[in-house]
């Protein structure tokens, strides 16, 4: 056979031991193919992923780790919880080999402090082999130990990209030895305002780096910044139609807005089991102290929390909290010490509590995104969890909006029987559960001043939350106005736990207090002739038949929302836009690593509609008024709608001239003369200089210096230092040269630094010397002198110890 030249030449009894190893090669016991034993990672980061205790690589991990290692840019999108973290730190690890004097070789940059303590927590576990050198850059912490922590040459820097451009403007590093780039949660870093930081970053790197983005939603904005600053990039996608983890459940409760308190205590103290770690988001800072108070005095009877004095332990988090009660709080939690955790947006990204069970979203989110990124707190690795969402009325839209985001349909609760644990249901919660926590709430409201301070101040604080939030989309208002929220059943959760009787009963309480007259006001004494009556009856009869075409409306959507069919639909319709994504993504990388999208089937699962005409496109010249991909991509926006306005607005200004003193006095601080228009014009404040905004919100210039840097090596000598170091590094250099002996040149010493203790002897010397000074200093060496010339008298006159008089002998001599 040509296939097989050798099999002709050689004879069988040398081809019969190659056989027998192949047959014991064969029957050896191998592990499986497509861990991390089939990657080729070197022993030290094998072993530390191995004393980590990750055994199979996750679905995002065994498509990014080869193409990373192959040095190629990469843009990762996959679902929270699914391991991104370990898709960048180990091809670093194994990139890096082994620690180097050359300078920081890779950068890792993270929008939070909370991310970026997480991931150096994690490069330590991961990296215990390789002997790596890590620094953290992090807003709130000293300048100076950082600038140690660079001196000491590190070969990874984790950094927030605010601090690290003040660090790098004081310090004029050039980060030209980075060749291993990170940006971590990259959505959430454009989102943040971090883009002006992000390019003066970049532009101190080197142009030869490998870039790594990795986040759980795209958004174009991405998409533009990979076609500018990566080389060929490779796009990874997992899991695009299925936003959600699958063992993840949602259920949404329809409440008012002033029953919220009385229901998350319900659901703690009944729902959630005892043993679970729960997550609670609320709005704004205010929120978290009333819920639990953050009065500092910890232990303090008289100040007892609204939720600690039901007997629910809990701490809290937010972003002006200071950073060590912060981590302190984050420690109670992690540990079980408090089982549940009140806290704001600010831990929505990056928070890795590996035991989290449940997640409540106390305030609903305006952002889809922002929903999706508080519910994948729970459901990482392979657990189960639980996402329970109390919606006011206000907020009807935002649920709309998710559901149009996630592609899925709206289950309503109805008359028919639902599982306990049916996923994605919006019920009501019974009134007699709110009544009986609201008994116990007022209690504590009317015994406690200060609850009653912190409850008013909450609700001043929503009110300025209602301002800010984003509205939702028009399609999710009409929806919303759309749907019958008293025929909205109670929830599964709920009536699973009362009797056919209850039920009843509180059908009939609720129909009671949806009961609506179909009389007016002039039409209740039928008997009277006047001329009200008399002009409604013929009002009737000429509205009859659009009386009755409005009613049957109303009550074929009842109908169909008792059946179970969705209010909302699951993604637009191929009429409503045909795609433009999927080539927009192939134009921009050059390899797209994942499933597609997929067709959503409204025709089998929705409602029956009315067979319509088909409309007449061409497909060669029609152009749709929005793509297919519209709410998705509103969902993951980073940007804002408004930003267009703002620009277009920004060159509509017209200023106008104050009628006050101090308004006048304010415009001509704010004008300024241009020289080429001859005229005064106003003062952005930002385009003559290029300022950075840092995380404190503060805007600096790029070229701004505090003297910071200089200052801390002038305290701690360090061009001294350094030069000794480099005299006694030449010195053992030169030596080396002229040695005898052929053994192994020995590394150069690190240069020692002289204490600044001292120890009992030098501090006595010192003590002496200082005393021997002040007795010199006082004139204690003339006082001296003058003692002993007066002695010396005394001896000559005494002619040898005898004394001319009446002293007897020895007294003079005894006294000298």
């Amino acid at each position: 056979l040509p296939a097989f030249p050798a099999a002709e030449e050689d004879d069988g009894a040398d081809a019969e031991p190659d056989m027998r190893a192949m047959v014991r090669a064969q029957n050896q016991k191998k592990k499986k193919s497509g861990g991390f034993q089939s990657m080729g990672l070197s022993y030290p980061v094998f072993k530390g992923i191995m004393k980590k205790g990750y055994k199979v690589p996750t679905p995002i991990q065994r498509k990014s780790i080869p193409a990373i290692l192959c040095g190629r840019d990469v843009v990762a999108m996959a679902r929270t919880g699914s391991g991104k973290t370990a898709c960048f730190l180990i091809p670093m690890f194994e990139r890096l080999k082994a620690p180097s004097q050359a300078g920081a070789r890779a950068l890792v940059l993270s929008p939070t402090r909370e991310l970026a303590l997480q991931t150096l927590k994690f490069t330590k576990e991961l990296g215990k082999f390789t002997g790596l050198k890590t620094a953290l850059i992090l807003g709130g912490d000293k300048m100076e130990d950082q600038f140690a922590a660079l001196h000491e040459n590190p070969d990874i820097i984790i950094a927030t990209p605010g601090r690290l451009v003040h660090v790098a403007v004081e310090m004029k590093l050039k980060l030209h030895t980075v060749e291993y780039v990170v940006f971590d949660e990259a959505d959430r870093l454009f989102e943040m305002g971090f883009a002006e930081q992000l390019q003066e970053i970049i532009a101190r790197l080197p142009d030869c780096h490998q870039t790594v983005l990795f986040s759980a939603t795209l958004p174009k904005l991405l998409v533009e910044f990979a076609r500018a600053g990566l080389t060929e990039p490779m796009l990874i996608r997992l899991d695009v139609e299925s936003k959600l983890s699958e063992q993840l459940k949602l259920a949404f409760f329809h409440v008012r807005g002033d029953d919220k308190p009385a229901v998350l205590l319900h659901l703690l103290r009944s729902v959630v089991k005892p043993q679970d770690q729960t997550v609670v988001f609320v709005a704004t800072k205010h929120h978290t102290e009333y819920l639990k108070e953050a009065s500092g005095i910890w232990g303090c009877p008289a100040c007892t929390p609204l939720l600690t004095a039901q007997g629910i332990r809990c701490t809290h988090i937010y972003s002006s909290l200071d950073q060590t009660a912060r981590k302190i709080n984050i420690a109670k939690f992690a540990q079980g010490k408090c089982p549940v955790l009140l806290v704001t947006d600010v831990a929505a990204r990056g928070l890795d509590i590996p035991m989290l069970d449940n997640v409540i979203n106390y305030s609903f989110p305006a952002k889809a995104k922002l929903f999706l990124h508080r519910v994948g707190r729970v459901a990482r690795a392979g657990r189960s969890g639980t996402a329970y969402s109390l919606v006011a009325p206000d907020e009807m839209p935002y649920v709309f909006d998710l559901h149009l985001f996630l592609g899925r349909p709206l289950l309503l609760a109805g008359a028919q029987e639902m599982p306990a644990d049916a996923d994605g249901v919006l019920g009501r919660v019974p009134q007699s559960l709110v009544d009986d926590e609201e008994c116990l709430l007022l209690t504590d409201h009317e015994g406690s001043l200060e609850v009653r301070s912190l409850r008013r101040v909450a609700d001043n604080a929503h009110k300025q939350y209602l301002r800010s939030r984003p509205g939702p989309s028009p399609e999710s208002i009409k929806r919303a106005k759309d749907l019958d929220v008293s025929q909205l059943g109670i929830h599964p959760l709920f009536s699973a736990h009362f009797e056919d009787t209850e039920l009843e009963r509180l059908k009939f309480v609720d129909s009671i207090k949806t009961y609506k007259s179909k009389a007016t006001i002039f039409e209740i004494n039928a008997t009277s002739r006047t001329l009200a009556s008399t002009v409604m009856r013929s009002k009737r009869r000429h509205d009859h038949a659009l009386i009755e075409k409005y009613q049957r409306g109303q009550q074929e959507k009842r109908a169909a929302a008792l059946q179970g069919q969705g209010l909302c639909p699951a993604a637009p319709g191929p009429e409503e836009g045909e795609g433009g994504e999927e080539e927009d993504l192939q134009d921009v990388f050059s390899t797209v690593v994942g499933q597609k999208r997929k067709r959503s089937r409204r025709g089998e699962d929705g409602a029956r509609k009315k067979p319509q005409q088909p409309a007449q496109r061409d497909k060669d010249f029609y152009i749709p008024y929005r793509p297919k991909d519209f709410e998705s991509e509103r969902g993951l926006s980073v940007g804002g709608e408004g930003s267009p306005f703002e620009q277009q607005a920004a060159g509509a200004v017209l200023d106008l001239m104050g009628d006050e003193n101090q308004n006048l006095n304010k415009s001509k601080q704010l004008l300024k003369w241009d020289r080429k228009k001859k005229r005064f014009v106003g003062q952005t404040g930002q385009q003559d200089k290029k300022k950075v905004r840092t995380e404190s919100g503060r805007y600096i210039s790029s070229s701004y210096k505090n003297n910071l840097y200089e200052k801390w090596k002038q305290k701690y000598k360090v061009d001294e230092r350094d030069e000794d170091e480099e005299d006694k590094r030449g010195r053992e250099q030169f030596r080396g040269k002229h040695r005898r002996g052929h053994g192994p040149r020995q590394p150069p010493a690190q240069g020692k630094v002289r204490s600044e203790l001292k120890n009992k002897q030098q501090i006595l010397k010192q003590r002496k010397k200082a005393a021997k000074q002040r007795f010199l200093q006082s004139g204690g060496m003339k006082r001296l002198k003058a003692r002993n010339r007066q002695r010396v008298q005394e001896l000559r006159q005494m002619a040898f110890g005898r004394r001319v008089g009446t002293a007897k002998k020895g007294k003079l001599r005894k006294r000298v």
